[in-house]
């Protein structure tokens, strides 16, 4: 079984997750109501996806 010859300091341990934060997730806008959605989902605000209706949105 491996052992570790020395301790791994904290520069180091942080350094190498360095690349382990989230990023901003990409929104694009709805082709109908042009309001800003994540790209390849539902529209939550018309229910629109690839140019039809998918959900039908309630009357406020």
């Amino acid at each position: 079984m491996a052992v570790p010859r020395n301790r791994t300091s904290n520069a180091r341990k942080n350094s190498r997750r360095s690349h382990h934060a989230k990023k901003p997730q990409n929104t694009a806008s709805c082709t109908n109501c042009s309001k800003s959605c994540l790209s390849h989902r539902i529209c939550p605000h018309c229910g629109f996806y690839a140019g039809r209706v998918v959900i039908h949105a309630e009357a406020k």
